[in-house]
């Protein structure tokens, strides 16, 4: 059993430290992380999620960001501890969120990540979108909140308050 809130201030370093456990060392080099920088996730929409013990289990991330006119949310990072992994924790949290964000009136979602594991939430390759080099096309997924949101949408994902 684990209890969903939105993230807090005091949340933040027990948040930190999941990630720093669950990521590689340099995790914060990746090119995601630029889009990132100096730029506040969507508060509403980043969640910890806490077990019986109230240990941070998982934790979940948006922000913002553009495509050419479009506004997108990234989503990540995403983590479950260690001693939470294989009990759906982390599904929990994309579902959660992604609902959040649709309720909230995003029209669209993007990640970096596996095809194999994302379709399963309805995420799908975007061909006409490009991250920051050098990271791998085919891991640029996005999932529509609204139908037809990604129709049209084309080019390089840039931070939200970029020219």
């Amino acid at each position: 059993m684990f209890t969903i809130t939105q993230e807090t201030r005091d949340d933040w370093w027990e948040v930190e430290a999941l990630y720093d456990l669950c990521f590689a060392p340099g995790r914060e080099a990746l090119s995601s992380y630029r889009l990132r920088d100096g730029v506040d996730p969507v508060a509403a929409l980043c969640l910890v999620a806490r077990d019986r013990e109230g240990g941070v289990a998982g934790a979940i991330r948006f922000w913002p960001v553009r495509i050419g006119k479009a506004k997108a949310l990234l989503l990540g990072p995403v983590a479950v501890h260690p001693t939470h992994q294989g009990e759906g924790l982390g599904a929990l949290l994309i579902q959660d969120g992604v609902e959040r964000a649709a309720g909230a009136g995003w029209d669209r979602v993007m990640l970096v990540g596996d095809a194999p594991y994302y379709s399963r939430y309805g995420f799908h390759k975007l061909p006409h979108v490009s991250m920051p080099p050098p990271t791998n096309p085919d891991r640029v997924l996005g999932l529509e909140l609204t139908d037809g949101s990604w129709a049209n949408v084309a080019g390089q994902v840039t931070r939200l308050d970029a020219p």
